[in-house]
């Protein structure tokens, strides 16, 4: 009976060892506004390289996937609100930047000004969800460390736009040193 026991130990690790099916990222589930803010980006994008008309951009973002399940009113603010506004908006950006508007990549550009519309025209919207948000869009759609820029300019921008709401802000925790 002693004998046994190894036999099957020895045959269990001949055998091939037992495989799992590859888990599949779970679909992420976008709200209304995410993808109201996505469509924006692309609009955007469009406009900022070619000056395309704002009516043939939606016309052309009509027909993407997820168009029905994105917020409308919220899109038509975005796109409309940041292509009238930008050269306010891309004002209020420059004491942040590092550089000019003109340097920077198109897709962060459009989500600065995305974040920089939201932060001074939406503010039923927290500014930490439109930080937020515009990093999602910078990792989502942009380069490698494109967020963390996006995240730093909107920050100070956030500070200087709305000034009462940061300041009530909990402070984050720091780790102790």
């Amino acid at each position: 009976m002693t004998d046994a026991a190894p036999e099957r130990a020895d045959a269990d690790a001949s055998a091939p060892a037992p495989t799992r099916a590859p888990s599949r990222p779970r679909p992420a589930v976008r709200s209304p506004r995410r993808r109201a803010r996505e469509l924006a980006l692309q609009g955007l994008y469009q406009w900022l390289l070619a000056r395309t008309e704002p009516a043939r951009i939606e016309a052309v973002l009509r027909d993407q996937d997820g168009f029905a399940k994105a917020d409308r009113e919220h899109l038509d603010a975005l796109l409309h609100g940041t292509i009238a506004g930008q050269e306010a908006l891309d004002a209020q950006l420059a004491r942040h930047l590092d550089r000019a508007a003109a340097q920077l990549s198109p897709i962060e550009h459009g989500v600065l000004l995305i974040g920089a519309y939201e932060l001074t025209h939406c503010v039923d919207v927290p500014y930490r969800v439109v930080i937020n948000e515009a990093v999602e869009l910078a990792k989502t759609f942009g380069g490698t460390d494109g967020h963390k820029f996006v995240n730093g300019v909107l920050d100070k921008a956030a500070a200087a736009l709305r000034p009462a709401e940061v300041a009530a802000a909990p402070a984050r925790r720091q780790p102790p040193r």
